[in-house]
């Protein structure tokens, strides 16, 4: 069977091996960021008995703007549009399977390590899950010309049409913040948008500032995991789980295997720029860790971790088939 044996060392004879450390020691596990970032709340009480769909609507401005009126006018009449997004709920899981024999002999708690292991897979799991969210916005941005330090181009179609030959900096960041403003894009918290990406992305942004000082303003509360500092009316966030690259040309690109395709200037990646209501989670059964019933006489036994829900980017396209409401800039790269 697949899963922890004792007859096989690497699967779990070495559970025992003599005058073995009592430390629980892991292979390396990054920090995991993207799930805190869905901020839209209304689909976390979905609860059972509901259906698998979760929908919600957005309301366009009325089609007329009001202004003035002449005494005897009449009063005019307008109205407004709405779009229904949806999303599906479905499952998730994952489980280490492991026998009788292993518990009985081995000198470590075999249910605490696979306990834990499965608890960092599952957070693994949320982080893909916002990212590829995040991933469908229609807004991508990109230096000018693709080496403009000052000036970016900002695609509406889903597309990076510009081919990216500079590393995120200062310019790029005060374009952006100018950009979302001027889109009317609300701030993700208080007067701040939120940025997230690898620490090598943000690198050359950190060098550039003059001091760590000015970088993090005294007294900024960091209310985020993973984040760094504030500039610019963003805070910054730090991400080392899903993998670098992903062009629109990308055909190898896949954040669940961990395979990472580097842009072919390679001098930056991926960044993310939200505002308010991004991404929404539908919980139907929070995360939980399952035991399996014993079979085969209690021989066999298993741990798995199950979740009932799912996620999905607020604001696509309008009814109209634009992205005026998108609230999510992405930093990209045409190759």
């Amino acid at each position: 069977m697949a899963g922890q044996t004792w007859t096989v060392p690497a699967e779990g004879g070495y559970l025992y091996s003599d005058e073995l450390s009592t430390v629980l020691r892991q292979q390396v596990q990054p920090l995991t960021k993207f799930r805190q970032l869905c901020d839209a709340q209304d689909g976390t009480q979905k609860g059972l008995n509901r259906g698998e769909r979760f929908n919600w609507n957005v309301y366009s401005n009325v089609g007329t703007q009001g202004r003035r009126l002449n005494e005897n006018a009449q009063m005019p009449e307008t109205g407004f549009t709405v779009a229904q997004r949806s999303m599906t709920v479905t499952e998730a899981g994952n489980s280490v399977p492991y026998t009788g024999k292993l518990t009985a002999l081995a000198k470590q708690d075999v249910v605490t390590i696979i306990d834990k292991t499965l608890k960092d897979d599952a957070r693994k799991y949320f982080d893909i899950e916002a990212y590829l969210q995040m991933k469908n916005t229609q807004l991508r941005f990109a230096p000018t010309g693709g080496n403009s330090a000052t000036a970016i181009t900002l695609d509406t179609n889903g597309v990076c049409s510009t081919t990216n030959n500079l590393a995120l900096g200062t310019g790029h960041v005060k374009a952006a913040g100018d950009t979302m403003k001027e889109r009317n894009i609300p701030p993700y918290i208080l007067d701040d948008y939120v940025s997230i990406s690898h620490p090598s992305t943000y690198r050359g942004l950190k060098n550039s500032l003059e001091t760590l000082h000015q970088y993090t303003e005294t007294g900024l509360a960091h209310i985020f995991n993973g984040e760094i500092g504030r500039y610019e009316s963003f805070r910054f966030i730090e991400q080392t789980f899903i993998p670098k690259g992903g062009a629109a040309d990308s055909t190898t690109y896949d954040p669940w295997a961990g395979t990472a395709d580097p842009w072919n200037n390679a001098l930056s990646s991926w960044s993310f720029m939200l505002g308010a209501d991004t991404v929404t989670e539908a919980i139907c059964i929070p995360e939980e860790i399952r035991a399996k019933i014993p079979g085969d006489f209690g021989r066999s036994k298993g741990i798995a971790w199950y979740y009932l829900g799912g996620f999905g980017l607020v604001h696509t396209l309008d009814s109209a088939n634009n992205s005026k409401n998108a609230r999510v800039l992405k930093w990209d790269s045409a190759v």
